[in-house]
């Protein structure tokens, strides 16, 4: 606990507090402000004040109650622990709050960020005399049945040798496990836990080139706007368009190896839903609980709205720590208007001037720093580790042009729009083709035509032209009708149609169709452009569309993400050749 008193509190404005009498205090030092030792952070120094920004309700706080200062800033404690735990905003476990306070959680109370006591059994990786630098690995620790920790040497640790190190056996996060005498001729003891300042991003080695996507098994998102491993990727979409749901569905199905779920100012009710499914979520890959590799930071909108603004850092440092580790993390940042809106309260507070609808005029900068930090990187032990980071927004009234929204596309190179007709239409997920967009599909272009036999681009390609010649013809329809067209044009909106409700819709609730796996969806693209190739042919040759329709194969494609599993997809080979087949044996009665 901080006793070194730095000044006197000489105004409260909410959670903004100018303190007066500073003798030392440095800029994002962690304070303690009054008796009851509420957390703070100072934001600003000028001429002998300082203003802090409290994480908890400063109800009760008088000018000249004591300023408490730490020497350090606003960390995160780093060690085997985290997967499966529930935080506030500033890391304190919520389980041991509620024990601690009741439902509703009491000021100034403080908690370790993970149990200091809990044995963990550590298998050593290195030996006396081994050469080793920052961020090497020296052991492992199994943290979940699903996650092998590994205990690395922390950042800014000088070249040096290993003097000492354990047996394998049991230890806890304090233990020394290692010894490493320094070039420098220093010596640095070496245990499981570390802290870093939520503020500051982990060093690596160097970023790499994206290659493969996070593979998401929604096919609207895969086939279409597919976001790289350490991407970034923007959720917009009002009220009810299904923001939450989709990220859920991608921190259920993805394939990346460790989920961040961040909370951010969202309704206390959502959040209870969050905290009692997601313990009850089963992982596809091993079928245990999703929480064996899941890190859940709650924050909702009654909570103060400095610890909103925290709660994204500090689950963007625990997503960078496991990245150092070689993990692919995904990060679920719901909603990163809601910590908009607390910057716009705290800058409001602190009497800054106010930009476009009353947002601070550093709120680009504040995204840009969010978000730079996902990528790809080499890590300092050599490894490959990546941040994905996957941001909902919640613009006011579905309206895109507001600042958080225009500002947050300027910094990702993926777009989801949710649309809301889709969403009223229950078509699920309700991401629009025609608002969004993904720029990693060069990226991504080698490993998807891997998986498809070099067909991936041009089947996406031809079946994006399709949707934008049918977003003319619909307006064309509106005017004059569907049967003022030519067949050829009318089995463009036939197509279009099948590949809405076949391919592009998902039903959450199916055990077949919620997951579609690579190899499907290739398959399931490929068949419905087979039936637009052959279906054209045949209507060039005088087929008319009806004949088409009537067909009991096509209603068979129109079926194929029900009927056919991930395991079973030869059976859409052969549904396509009975396809062409039934196709042209009109084109061929007609012909004549």
């Amino acid at each position: 606990m901080p006793t070194r008193i730095i000044g006197h509190v000489k105004r409260v404005n909410g959670p903004v507090i100018t303190v007066c009498d500073i003798t030392d205090a440095e800029m994002l030092e962690l304070v303690r402000i009054g008796e009851q030792q509420l957390v703070g952070e100072v934001v600003k120094l000028f001429d002998g004040e300082a203003t802090i920004q409290v994480y908890e309700d400063a109800t009760g706080v008088k000018p000249g109650d004591n300023v408490y200062g730490s020497g350090m800033p606003l960390c995160v404690e780093l060690g085997p622990g985290m997967i499966g735990s529930i935080y506030d905003g500033i890391q304190r476990p919520l389980e041991k709050l509620e024990e601690a306070s009741g439902t509703f959680i009491a000021r100034g109370l403080t908690f370790d960020g993970i149990d200091h006591k809990k044995l963990w059994h550590f298998v050593p990786t290195v030996k006396i005399g081994d050469e080793v630098s920052q961020g090497i690995i020296i052991g492992e620790v199994q943290e979940s049945e699903t996650i092998v920790h590994k205990v690395m040497i922390p950042p800014n640790t000088s070249d040096g040798i290993i003097t000492e190190i354990v047996k394998e056996g049991e230890y806890n996060i304090e233990d020394i496990l290692a010894v490493v005498s320094q070039n420098k001729g220093v010596d640095v003891n070496v245990c499981m836990l570390q802290k870093w300042p939520i503020r500051n991003p982990r060093p690596v080695s160097k970023r790499l080139p994206f290659h493969a996507p996070l593979v998401t098994g929604l096919r609207v998102i895969d086939t279409l706007f597919p976001i790289a491993k350490g991407g970034t990727v923007a959720i917009p979409g009002g009220f009810g368009t299904g923001k939450t749901m989709t990220q859920h569905a991608i921190a259920q199905w993805c394939d990346a190896d460790i989920i961040v779920y961040i909370g951010c100012g969202e309704r206390g009710n959502e959040m209870t839903d969050v905290l009692r499914e997601f313990p009850q979520l089963v992982d596809p890959r091993t079928n245990k609980s999703l929480m064996e590799r899941t890190i859940l930071i709650a924050n909702t909108s009654n909570m103060p709205v400095s610890a909103r603004e925290a709660s994204i850092y500090t689950g963007i440092t625990m997503a960078e720590y496991y990245r150092d580790m070689g993990y692919a993390v995904a990060i679920m940042a719901d909603s990163t208007s809601r910590w908009a809106e607390a910057l716009r309260e705290l800058s409001g507070r602190m009497e800054e001037m106010p930009a476009e609808e009353g947002f601070p005029a550093y709120l680009a900068t504040r995204i840009a720093e969010f978000y730079e930090r996902a990528g790809l990187m080499k890590t300092l032990s050599n490894k490959e580790g990546s941040v994905s980071v996957i941001g909902a927004v919640s613009p006011p009234g579905g309206d895109f042009s507001e600042p958080v929204t225009m500002h947050t596309k300027r910094f990702v190179r993926c777009f989801w729009g949710l649309d809301r007709a889709l969403a009223s239409a229950r078509h699920y997920p309700a991401i629009s083709w025609t608002q969004s967009y993904s720029e990693y599909l060069e990226d991504v272009k080698y490993w998807w035509n891997e998986k498809s036999d070099d067909k991936w681009q041009l089947n996406r390609k031809e079946i994006m032209e399709l949707l934008q010649k049918e977003e003319r013809l619909q307006q064309i329809v509106k005017l004059v009708g569907a049967d003022a067209l030519p067949d050829s044009q009318n089995f463009i909106l036939e197509v279009c149609n099948m590949f809405k409700n076949a391919f592009l819709q998902q039903n959450a609730f199916d055990k077949i169709d919620r997951y579609c796996v690579v190899e499907k969806q290739v398959k399931m693209l490929s068949c419905i452009l087979t039936y637009w190739h052959k279906g054209l042919e045949a209507i060039n040759k005088g087929v008319p569309l009806v004949k088409l329709r009537r067909l009991s194969v096509v209603q068979d494609i129109s079926k194929i993400k029900f009927s056919i599993s991930n395991e079973d997809i030869i059976e859409i080979d052969k549904l396509e050749l009975k396809l062409e087949r039934s196709i042209d044996k009109l084109g061929g009665i007609y012909e004549d």
